[in-house]
């Protein structure tokens, strides 16, 4: 430490001594080019003597600028020698301020000489001298790493990602723009296996369909997809689709898709299509899974309970319904209205009609031991428990939309492709939302066959409707060339609307994620699941002599939950998966896709309207054919159940082996 302080104090002498050079120089300068000021003291004689010596040697003072520029380079080496107590206020701005002052009041002031302005040139060189001095001190004293310039660690938590586009037959690409290396890069989203299923979250307002979900609609139908879109804010989603597929039809090949809509709000611009149509019904599992997609949309708590005595009891109950509306007379009747319809009637009907079909009677034994038992009222809860929430359901528009046949569900069937949109009506979002669950269980038992097209299910705002089989599908559909996207909002949304367990299932099994501003535990598990990455970490010390730094390196969030829940509209953190024969070295991306607002504002403005479906021949301002062709469907619906009920009656009490089934009361 001695030795090192030793040097330091020959290094200010040293400094010390060039500087008082610097000054004398400057002097001898001002002494030689105002000689008439002085001519008159006794040693001038002498000391010019001595000056004259220099300027032989060195032509110091053959012009004004020679001495200056002698005095300004002594000065430099003094200040870059000088060590002093940094500061950060100092800034570049001043000291190039203060030294182009000193400039040129220390070296544009040659003419006064030869106007004899003596004192002036004095004055203005010393005044040069001393800003010259400043700055270079000020210089010295800068702080030229300042850490602070780098507050929120933007250099330390960028990377590189990736530039290149990757385009096969079923990738989605998207355009982005990223910030490595103080600049902003070109980069590509590429995700090259869309069946490893994505997910793509975001709080409102964050740009998840804008920027992505948009996306996966179009470029799927331009590469020939079967489609699938549920339209929670219908008919934005569904527009994009219809338009797409007028646009892109040619990409099917010779089967051109078929656009179809289901929409309860507007039956004039919706098809119509029976879910549990008896053709798709091979087994009484397939009405099991029917009635609990629609019990669990109707009563999202049972999510939680389920194997519960008092929730199993109506599901078991209604997929009985469903399924011996399938048997009966092939299945003529088997609608999702009939078995509401029948459901609401009286048990004491109902129950001799199921359980006089053997295939019924061992299903339906604990409802009938309870009857016998005397348990009626537990029998009466539960019956209730199914007929109040479907209750609900009970309208003319939703039993004409249901009780149709207009097409399939089966979307990729390589012959008939469909594109089908399903609209949600957030006013009355548990309602449809329990009867658009029906079609979405449905659909994905259709589509997860080989053999078929690639299909595409893109379903937004996921929360709103419960997706029975989804965690199945995205387990197991990428074999099968099905690829599932999932727009909501944060995972505790998708916990509480679906269980922590089959929620856990979805999150852990998709390869593809997307995540615009997330917050809270959200932030932290996707943080958790882009790893960690070698950081440098710099701190700084300042003494009076000098400044000393020390670098260090760990590992940390290479994109911290904080900076996940302040991305901005249009930024985006996720990752993607690749394929055995299309490595992606970086798979992470932080980055803004990249829209261009014009284009697509364009496109938006030259779309086209979805075309009108069922047409009613109703020009009256109220809809009133529209109206009366809908409630005649549900009064005939009403009626057809009537009429099973008796005919179903009348057989049994025609029938001696079965009679004794109308008699059966309580104990």
């Amino acid at each position: 430490m001695s030795q090192q302080e030793d040097d330091l104090r020959a290094l200010s002498k040293i400094m010390d001594l060039l500087r008082g050079l610097s000054i004398a120089v400057l002097v001898a300068n001002i002494y030689w080019f105002c000689q008439p000021l002085v001519s008159g003291w006794e040693f001038h004689p002498q000391t010019m003597k001595v000056l004259r010596g220099l300027d032989d040697a060195g032509s110091l003072f053959h012009n004004p600028w020679n001495a200056k520029w002698w005095t300004l380079l002594l000065l430099a080496l003094s200040c870059f020698g000088t060590k002093g107590v940094k500061n950060e206020k100092i800034k570049w701005g001043q000291i190039w301020l203060i030294i182009s002052i000193g400039a040129v009041l220390f070296f544009l002031n040659w003419w006064m000489v030869s106007v004899c302005w003596y004192y002036t040139y004095i004055f203005t060189s010393i005044s040069g001298y001393v800003c010259l001095l400043l700055g270079g001190i000020w210089m010295s004293r800068l702080l030229k790493n300042n850490m602070m310039d780098d507050r929120f660690n933007e250099e330390n938590e960028s990377f590189m990602q990736e530039t290149k586009l990757m385009d096969n037959e079923y990738s989605v690409n998207l355009p982005t723009r990223f910030y490595y290396k103080k600049r902003w890069n070109k980069g590509w989203i590429n995700v090259v296996n869309p069946f490893r299923a994505s997910i793509v979250l975001g709080t409102p307002g964050s740009g998840k369909s804008f920027a992505v979900v948009n996306n996966f609609i179009k470029q799927q139908i331009e590469k020939g997809f079967g489609l699938y879109v549920y339209d929670y804010k219908f008919p934005d989603l569904s527009l994009i689709a219809y338009n797409h597929m007028l646009n892109h039809a040619d990409s099917y090949g010779k089967n051109p898709p078929t656009f179809c809509v289901i929409n309860f709000d507007d039956p004039e611009h919706s098809h119509r299509c029976n879910p549990i149509h008896p053709d798709f019904m091979s087994d009484i599992a397939d009405a099991y899974e029917s009635a609990y997609t629609i019990m669990m949309n109707l009563n999202r708590t049972w999510i939680q309970k389920q194997g519960d005595f008092f929730v199993e009891s109506p599901i078991v109950l209604f997929a009985a319904i469903i399924w011996y509306l399938k048997i009966y007379e092939n299945g003529k009747y088997c609608t999702f209205p009939h078995a509401i319809e029948f459901l609401c009637r009286r048990y004491e009907d109902i129950f001799p009609i199921l359980t006089s079909y053997t295939e019924l009677e061992t299903y339906l034994s604990p409802f009938i031991d309870a009857w016998q038992g005397g348990a009626a009222e537990q029998l009466a809860g539960q019956i209730a428990s199914a007929k109040i929430p479907l209750s609900r359901m009970i309208s003319p528009q939703l039993y004409w939309i249901m009780t149709g046949d207009d097409f399939t569900l089966d979307i990729n069937n390589p012959k008939e492709p469909k594109i089908l949109c399903v609209g949600n009506n957030p006013d009355r979002q548990n309602i449809y939302g329990a009867a658009l669950g029906l079609y979405n269980s449905r659909i994905v038992k259709l589509i997860n066959k080989k053999g078929m097209l690639k299909s595409g299910v893109i379903i937004d705002e996921l929360p709103t409707i419960y997706f029975k089989g989804l965690d199945n599908l995205i387990a197991t559909a990428r074999s099968n060339k099905v690829a599932v996207c999932l727009g909501f909002q944060d995972f505790s949304q998708l916990k509480r609307d679906y269980g922590d367990k089959e929620a856990a299932v979805v999150m852990n099994t998709v390869g593809n994620i997307f995540s615009g501003q997330v917050v809270g535990e959200t932030a932290k598990t996707l943080s958790e699941r882009f790893g960690k990455v070698l950081q440098q970490r710099q701190s700084m010390s300042i003494n009076r002599q000098d400044v000393s730094h020390s670098i260090n390196t760990q590992m940390d969030s290479l994109i911290p939950a904080s900076k996940i829940s302040t991305l901005t509209q249009g930024m985006f953190v996720g990752a993607v998966s690749d394929n055995f024969d299309e490595r992606i070295d970086q798979k992470i991306f932080h980055a803004e896709i990249v829209v261009d607002t014009k284009e697509v504002a364009a496109e938006t403005a030259a779309y086209q309207p979805i075309p009108l479906i069922t047409d009613f021949k109703d020009d009256t301002p109220d809809k009133s054919k529209m109206k009366a062709a809908i409630q005649r469907n549900y009064d005939k619906v009403k009626q057809d159940v009537k009429d099973i009920v008796r005919l179903e009656l009348e057989r049994i009490a025609a029938d001696p082996n079965l009679r004794h089934l109308l008699h059966m009361k309580p104990a």
